[in-house]
């Protein structure tokens, strides 16, 4: 279903369209582009975007971007999604920006923001090994000193660490009465001495990492916004990171349906087109419309966004998060139930989505969790 998009908006979708289907259109350009499949970015393609200025789309214009809002960061999501670009890099890129653009200092925007418009992949580490959905009791310290700071910890599932510039480290650097207490935001180089990145071996394949500190040191001006107020920070920044995967997710799932669609359109069994049995016939009806839902909701937090960029929107980020991931795991699944033993073939494309699209319920906040978040919001 059809958003309204202004005329600059659907050429810019159209554009992203286009680039996809001349850059990875075909298996055998997408294999290319990922060594068979086994990584997830490609910097051949990201540094192509970066010269037509796409990666900065969201970033105002002063820092190196194009100066759009969160409506055309959801279109370039979703489009380059549906196309199988592999930017894996972007998602936790795109994720940085917005935390910088809203709490940085005029120093770093200009830094950050514009390392991430030439092509700079940003990682940010929170999750640890026993501190997953519960954020607030991870442990790596950041403990003061004469010149800055001194990192201790170990983050699991940080994606994208091993391609990034730098890693924006969520740790403690106060121990207050409450969990929440006491935490900040820290920029490291990803070369910096003492910090060790060990990919980790997923159904997905090798995106995320382990990331362990030992002693690492960074000066005061590592620091992302308020020393103490990285609590307040991580969860504006979770709301924004919310809707990113939605957008990206609304994309995969778009793809799996259209992959799907052709599939029985043109396989034949028992003398005739297997899309022309009603079993399949009704699954694709809700599939199409579950998806033509989710890009409404979608597209109408972005604008919310966009209208009103200091108001929080954790309830409707939690809702675009929860309902979109659900509708593309589902839509992938189902497309490989219709392709059957295909489906389930590297050969094809729908194997791959439907793991990206059944991790989508997990990072950023689980399904469950969304589902809590919204409760809440209720006064539940």
């Amino acid at each position: 279903m059809d958003v309204e998009l202004s005329d600059e908006q659907a050429a810019f979708a159209a554009a992203i369209r286009d680039f996809c289907a001349r850059t990875c259109g075909t298996p055998e350009q997408r294999r290319r582009l990922t060594g068979d499949h086994a990584e997830l970015h490609s910097h051949e393609v990201y540094a192509q975007l970066a010269d037509l200025g796409w990666l900065g789309v969201g970033i105002e214009e002063a820092h190196g971007g194009a100066g759009g809002g969160m409506v055309e960061a959801c279109v370039f999501l979703e489009e380059t999604a549906h196309g199988l670009l592999p930017i894996n890099g972007y998602l936790t890129t795109l994720i940085v920006a917005r935390t910088v653009q809203r709490f940085g200092s005029p120093e770093q925007q200009d830094a950050v923001l514009g390392r991430i418009a030439a092509g700079a992949v940003q990682a940010i580490a929170m999750t640890e090994p026993d501190a997953g959905s519960d954020v607030g009791a991870l442990t790596t310290a950041a403990v003061r000193t004469d010149a800055g700071f001194v990192i201790n910890g170990e983050k699991v599932f940080c994606s994208n660490a091993h391609i990034c510039s730098h890693v924006l480290v969520v740790c403690r650097t106060t121990r207050g009465e409450r969990k929440h207490d006491g935490l900040s935001m820290l920029f490291v180089p990803a070369d910096h001495p003492g910090m060790d990145v060990r990919r980790i071996d997923t159904l997905g394949g090798r995106e995320t990492s382990a990331v362990a500190f030992t002693d690492v040191e960074v000066g005061p001006d590592a620091v992302l916004g308020a020393v103490d107020g990285g609590w307040t920070q991580l969860m504006a920044g979770l709301d924004g990171e919310r809707l990113i995967i939605a957008a990206a997710m609304l994309g995969l799932g778009r793809r799996a349906f259209d992959d799907a669609l052709a599939y029985v359109k043109e396989r034949r069994q028992f003398g005739r087109p297997i899309g022309s049995f009603q079993v399949l016939q009704h699954r694709l009806a809700d599939l199409a419309t579950e998806l033509a839902a989710a890009r409404l909701l979608t597209y109408a937090v972005a604008r919310q966004v966009d209208a009103e960029p200091a108001v929080r929107r954790t309830r409707e980020s939690s809702m675009a998060k929860l309902y979109v991931t659900e509708a593309a795991r589902r839509t992938a699944l189902a497309g490989m139930q219709m392709l059957g033993g295909y489906g389930y073939a590297s050969e094809y494309d729908m194997e791959r989505l439907v793991r990206q699209a059944l991790v989508a319920t997990i990072y950023g906040g689980t399904s469950e969790i969304q589902r809590s978040i919204i409760a809440r919001s209720y006064g539940l």
